[in-house]
């Protein structure tokens, strides 16, 4: 009798890629543990504890090795209670625990004023300003790109421009784009639509240009006219290209969210950042940064499976297990 195990077969090939994406994450954090913790390691300031005679030290401040050494002398000589510290990190550098218990607090401390967000409402706002310039930029860069590639005359007459444009630098509209359409959060999702659309176009064209000339031509002889030719062949010819290319831009959105989200604001991820760093709180940073890096990266991965699921013959093709 033949029993079939319920494990799924995993190769070797896809352990030792497993094995390296846990590396690229847990080599980083190993290397921040050890500086964090490690004495003697880096550690260039001194945490002082009791000022001694030193009139102008307090307890916690922070101050350089050399300097402080020459306190204690100083103070020794002077016949002075000489300054007592420990070996610290900049305020800059937070320890890995400091920044678990600042992400943890940052989702369960509320906001200091009414009319602030919570962490959590925050994130959710800056993920909608994303989703909206997004799609924006989708749903007109996304047919002129493909037209552009299709269609020689189209390419001719907007490409020049988008060539154009694509260099004007997206925060350099911010102001223009409070001045049209006011301080909330129109102008952002503006912003990121102006920093993704002319890049889309031409990409999106790029890929389109790359279809196989083999399917266009058994079309043509078939006799396919241009808009059936168009829905019929390019179109389902570059989807899974397409795919992957929406996925990229994707996150150059989100680097514009930054720029986005700084004019005129009281809101957002940005926000957020801008107001812990203000008051040096670079543990709250450090977490609200981790927080953009794993809403990005579960993004990507849902993504990507989505995309094996709706074109799993582009997988075989390219011999992916």
């Amino acid at each position: 009798m033949t029993t079939h195990s319920p494990l799924p077969n995993v190769t070797g090939q896809q352990i030792k890629r497993r094995l390296f994406i846990a590396g690229s994450f847990l080599l980083p954090l190993f290397l921040w543990a050890a500086v964090s913790y490690v004495p003697g390691l880096w550690q260039p300031l001194i945490k002082v504890g009791n000022p001694g005679g030193v009139a102008f030290y307090q307890e916690g401040m922070l101050v350089e090795k050399e300097q402080f050494s020459g306190q204690v002398q100083s103070a020794l000589d002077r016949g002075e209670d000489a300054p007592t510290g420990s070996p610290a990190n900049p305020v800059y550098l937070p320890a890995p625990h400091e920044v678990a218990t600042a992400l943890y607090s940052s989702f369960t401390t509320p906001p200091v004023r009414r009319s602030e967000m919570w962490f959590h409402q925050s994130i959710w706002h800056s993920v909608t300003i994303i989703f909206w310039g997004f799609f924006y930029s989708c749903l007109l860069g996304v047919p002129l790109g493909v037209l552009c590639g299709a269609y020689k005359p189209v390419s001719q007459l907007a490409e020049p421009f988008v060539e154009f444009a694509r260099y004007f630098p997206a925060p350099a509209f911010g102001a223009l784009a409070v001045a049209i359409l006011g301080i909330h959060d129109a102008p952002k999702v503006a912003i990121i639509f102006i920093g993704t659309f002319f890049q889309m176009v031409l990409v999106i064209a790029n890929t389109t240009r790359r279809l196989d000339t083999r399917y266009v031509e058994a079309a043509l002889t078939l006799g396919a006219n241009r808009m059936r030719l168009l829905w019929q062949v390019v179109v389902p010819g570059i989807l899974p290209d397409l795919y992957k290319d929406l996925r990229i831009l994707l996150g150059w959105a989100w680097t514009y969210l930054i720029v986005a989200e700084l004019i005129g604001t009281s809101s957002g991820i940005t926000w957020f950042i801008t107001q812990q760093a203000r008051y040096k709180n670079f543990d709250m940073v450090f977490a609200a940064l981790i927080i953009l890096g794993v809403i990005g990266l579960v993004t990507d991965l849902l993504l990507e499976r989505m995309g094996r699921r709706l074109f799993p013959w582009q997988e075989q093709r390219l011999g992916v297990s």
